[in-house]
């Protein structure tokens, strides 16, 4: 049976490392064109969508550092992110597949946040 503490740690290294990732890939559209997934609001942009893309790996690097250094605050800072991109994703009108993952996602850094409480009280 798996204890607080190794289901905890499994979601904090899930979290750590995949916005790391996809972070990162921001700079090399290996895993897919990320500019793309902007949709018609990239035109809103005051740059151009891959400038803002790479902001944006930046933030998901730091988020995923923040969830390998302080899970509690990691996980509620990339459950909020989360959120926030499935709500742009459904207003873009494409991707609700994509926005219903991430608010799946969120619900996991959700119960990391919970489980590292539960961790940390023991």
């Amino acid at each position: 049976m798996a204890t607080i503490r190794q289901l905890q740690q499994t979601l904090q290294l899930t979290f750590g490392i995949v916005p790391i990732v996809a972070g990162l890939d921001k700079f090399t559209n290996l895993l897919t064109h990320w500019a793309d997934y902007l949709g018609n609001n990239g035109s809103l942009l005051p740059f151009d969508p891959l400038v803002f893309m790479k902001i944006v790996g930046v933030i998901e690097i730091i988020a995923g550092l923040t969830v390998l250094l302080r899970p509690l605050t990691g996980a509620y800072i990339v459950m909020a992110w989360l959120i926030c991109i499935a709500l742009q994703l459904l207003a873009g009108g494409h991707y609700f597949d994509v926005a219903v993952r991430d608010l799946v996602m969120a619900v996991g850094a959700y119960t990391l946040a919970q489980l590292t409480k539960l961790k940390d009280q023991k």
